[in-house]
This record gives C-alpha cells, sequence and structure tokens, in this order.
C-alpha cells in the first residue's frame, strides 16, 4: 500500500507497531526483515548531523557512501570520523554540492542535519532522488516549505522521519503507556510546555573576511546573505531569524511534538504569541530572549513560555511540558517523569534510560547528548522498519509539518499582533491576507521557492 493511501486506522496501526519495535529496541533486540547494506549520504556534517549518522550506523549494516558540506574541515573532519566508525572502513566521497552528490551517487538513504533554511530544498531533492530521508527539525523556516516537502514525500512514495525523537525516547514512551493511555490523568485541558535555557546566542562580532575554507554564499542559500561575521556553525546561526525560527521553532518543536504525539491532537484550532527581545537588547541577535504562545484545541490549551534569562520556573524541569488533567500531572522532560495523583494514589517516577555500556563509543563522541543517544538509536530502527514494511515512520513528515508550522505560524502571530488560524487544505489563513503572504519567505535571488 503506497504511503499516500493510509488511513488513519492504518496511521494508528503503524504508530503501535513503531511503539512495539521501539520497546523492542531498548531491550536490545533486533528488528527483523532489515535489508543488508543501505547506501547512505549525509547532507550537513556539523555535530548534529554526524551524531545522527553515527546512530544510524551503531542499528543497521550500511555503508556511507558520500558526504555533503560547504565547509571544508567539515567535510574532511567527519570524512576521518566515519571511516573510523563504519565497518567497511572506507572513506566517504566528499562533495561540496549536494545535487552534485544525489546526482553521482544512487542513495537508499540520506540524512539532512544543515541549518533550517536549507531543509527543504535539500529534502525535497534528496526525495526526487530516490532517497528515503531523515530530516532534523523543524522542517521548514516557513509554511508552504513544509507543504511542499510533504507532497514531495507523498509523490514520490517515499519515508521521511523527522528528528523530533522524543516519540522515541523510552520513558517518554513508558509515561504514555503507563500514565497517559491508562487514564490516570483524566480528562486533560491544559498543557504548560517550556524551555528555560541560556541559549540564545548574542554578541557584537566585527564583520571580517570569509575564511577560504567556507564557502559563506553557498551556506546561506537562499536566506538573506548578511555581512559575515563569524563562523555560522552550531548556535550562531540559530540567533538570526534568517536562518530559522528562533528558541520556538528550534526547542518547542520538540515539546509540542511530544504532546501532540500523547494526547493524539492535530492542527491547532488557533495560534497565539506575544514576546520580543525584552532583556538581551546588547548583542545582533535577532530571535525573542521572551515569547508566550498558546495553541488551541478543543476543551484544550497547549501553552508554551520561553526565557532565555532568569531562572526556571520549576528547576527539576527547565525544558519540559506538564499535563495537567482533573486526576493528576505528569510533568516529563528529556531526563525524567513524574505523576503527581490529585488526592490519593500513588505518585510515579522514572529517568531516561542510558545505553552507555552496551554502546561505549558514546562516550568518545565529541558533545554526545548521551540523554538523547538511546531515543534517536530507536528513531532510527523505527525509520528502517518504514522503509522495509512499507508503514508510516512515528515521526512522519506529515506530523513534523504540523509541530514545524505551528511554531511558525506562533512566531507569525506575535510578529502580526494578532491570532492565527491555519487551513491546511487550502494552505491559507481565512479572511487574512496579510499573514497568508507571510506564510512562504521570499528566496534571495538565485533561489527558486519549492511551494509554486
Amino acid at each position: 500500500m503506497p504511503l499516500e493511501n493510509l488511513n488513519r486506522r492504518h496511521f494508528i496501526k503503524g504508530s503501535t507497531a513503531a511503539l512495539a519495535l521501539t520497546s523492542l529496541g531498548v531491550m536490545g533486540m533486533s528488528i527483523p526483515n532489515i535489508r543488508k547494506n543501505y547506501r547512505v549520504g549525509l547532507i550537513g556534517c556539523g555535530w548534529y548531523g554526524t551524531s545522527d549518522l553515527f546512530k544510524l550506523i551503531q542499528v543497521t549494516p550500511l555503508e556511507v557512501i558520500a558526504l555533503c558540506d560547504v565547509d571544508e574541515k567539515h567535510l574532511e573532519n567527519a570524512q576521518k570520523l566515519v571511516s573510523e566508525r563504519q565497518n567497511s572502513s572506507k572513506t566517504p566521497k566528499a562533495y561540496k554540492d549536494y545535487r552534485k552528490m544525489l546526482k553521482e551517487n544512487q542513495l537508499d538513504i540520506v540524512l539532512i542535519g544543515s541549518p533550517d533554511h536549507w531543509h527543504a530544498l535539500q529534502a525535497i531533492e534528496a526525495i526526487k532522488s530516490g532517497a528515503n530521508v531523515y530530516l532534523q527539525k523543524p522542517i521548514s523556516v516557513d509554511v508552504l516549505e513544509g507543504e511542499a516537502i510533504l507532497a514531495t514525500a507523498r509523490k514520490h512514495n517515499k519515508v521521511v522521519q523527522v528528528g523530533t525523537q522524543r516519540k522515541s525516547t523510552p520513558h517518554l514512551i513508558e509515561a504514555k503507556k503507563q500514565i497517559v493511555d491508562q487514564g490516570l490523568l483524566g480528562k486533560i485541558s491544559h498543557v504548560e510546555m517550556c524551555c528555560y535555557y541560556h541559549m540564545r546566542a548574542n554578541g557584537n562580532p566585527e564583520v571580517k573576511p570569509v575564511p577560504e575554507f567556507l564557502d559563506y554564499d553557498s551556506w546561506t542559500g537562499p536566506a538573506p546573505l548578511r555581512p559575515y561575521d563569524d563562523i555560522p556553525h552550531r548556535r550562531w546561526w540559530r540567533t538570526f531569524m534568517e536562518y530559522g525560527n528562533g528558541i520556538m521553532g528550534d526547542m518547542c518543536v520538540h515539546m509540542l511534538d511530544t504532546v501532540r504525539w500523547m494526547l493524539d491532537l492535530g492542527w491547532p484550532s488557533k495560534i497565539s504569541s506575544t514576546g520580543g527581545i525584552y532583556v538581551q537588547k546588547e548583542g545582533k541577535s535577532n530571535i525573542a530572549d521572551t515569547q508566550s504562545a498558546i495553541f488551541e484545541y478543543d476543551d484544550l490549551n497547549c501553552v508554551w513560555q520561553h526565557r532565555s534569562w532568569g531562572t526556571p520556573a520549576d528547576p527539576d524541569y527547565p525544558w519540559s511540558f506538564k499535563l495537567y488533567g482533573e486526576k493528576g500531572t505528569l510533568s516529563a522532560s528529556v531526563t525524567r517523569y513524574d505523576f503527581v495523583p490529585q488526592g490519593k494514589g500513588e505518585a510515579i517516577h522514572g529517568d531516561v534510560v542510558y545505553e552507555k555500556e552496551k554502546y561505549p563509543e558514546d562516550l568518545k563522541e565529541k558533545d554526545i547528548e548521551l540523554h538523547a543517544a538511546p531515543a534517536t538509536r530507536n528513531h532510527m530502527r523505527d525509520f528502517l522498519s518504514a522503509i522495509e514494511n512499507n508503514h508510516l515512520p512515528i515521526a512522519d513528515i506529515e506530523q513534523g509539518h504540523i509541530s514545524s508550522a505551528s511554531c511558525i505560524l506562533a512566531n507569525l502571530s506575535m510578529e502580526l499582533g494578532r491570532p492565527l488560524s491555519y487551513d491546511p487544505v487550502k494552505k491559507m489563513i481565512p479572511n487574512d491576507p496579510e499573514a497568508s503572504k507571510l506564510l512562504k519567505r521570499v528566496y534571495r535571488e538565485g533561489y527558486q521557492h519549492p511551494y509554486t
């Protein structure tokens, strides 16, 4: 059955299978029917792209055929590390142009770990080349990019797994099964999500010459060309709205996506947001340091709050979500969960699962997020199962699009100063032509937006 023809019953069935497969992965059992020796390519060889690739190497036989990055140092470092990690010990071919890489190699899987402003164009070309895609979140920088990726994936019948791996996180799966699905919360009518990490890069570096090892024009791609003032990788590019959607697009997307999965929620009926740069005004950063948003559903509000300054509201849960039900409250994060009943009943606590003994190479990986490694491996297993068995992955592109677009719409609401309601059928915001126009960003000259 083609992926685009799966109805809701099949989607739920596939999701249940994915949960079961994830549990198998947690117990260390192998998933059957995985074809051997996938031909793999990676676009974006920085921190997280390379880390995702290492997790895929850990769970299935494959050969990394090619790597692509516009930074020569990234490429050289990734070539060395991958040749040491993969069983063949072969050094992957290096490319600066992802289109050339896709054209010259018949790849089964392409991982995309580039900055957000490149996600849509690279994902669409990878799908068209015949590859299944593992795409980092958020999937896009505007809403209609996401629509274009989704349409392309369905047209070419390819699996696209989005890197929202909280849905493959062992302790969160446990919380969903044992607390939410068992009805311990009762009716849930309020959700709070937050991030209070001091993660907003800020500063005033001087404009300087572009280093020879970096093709800055190609790095910028369809985004506005800012004067070069620093190496853009890792944290610096995320501090500018030209390349992403701020902390809302980076961190809220994870928590909103997890809540939607926990509670079986689709598109919000209305989204509103306020915020701005209230405290950290001294640097070049143009993303909000303070922001609140409400994602409205029937008899349920999901509220987001982030501050990149001050102290967290709950020190135990600085990046988290809390489900408030008539029978109790569930607090959950990437490292733990706690259920507190209303009145009589027993509290329940769970902790993150680490796999350092089973995968000792994790301890040698620079800057690894150890708490996320088991989740990402499970996410990769589910991705492979979807490819092999023709079911939707647990973080299917449609679900990734809803979560990404909802966060983008929150930023648009903050910018316009009014609530927004998106119509995913008509691909517009009814009765709001000004807001509808902002669903599609203007690309830099020489680049064409994929949604036409």
